[in-house]
């Protein structure tokens, strides 16, 4: 854990924002008591994740540097899209 620099530590070790998206799903599935298929499950889930993503605003701090760092430490696995 402490090979990484701070801001990816911050960054991987971060899961309020798991945790938020998780709630608002379960938020979404405990009201219903049972679903008509797996589709309309696979469906209300969709749609809550579209409606979820639309209120994401708040960019990440420092994506710049993060971004470099993780590049170093995992190159074969960031690609980055141009």
């Amino acid at each position: 854990m402490f090979k990484y620099p701070p801001e990816i530590r911050k960054l991987i070790y971060t899961t309020n924002a798991i945790e938020n998206f998780n709630r608002q799903l379960r938020k979404v599935t405990k009201t219903k008591s049972a679903f008509v298929s797996n589709d309309a499950l696979m469906k209300i889930l969709y749609l809550t994740t579209m409606n979820i993503v639309v209120k994401w605003t708040m960019p990440i701090q420092n994506w710049g540097s993060i971004l470099d760092n993780l590049m170093i430490f995992f190159a074969d696995r960031v690609k980055i899209a141009l």
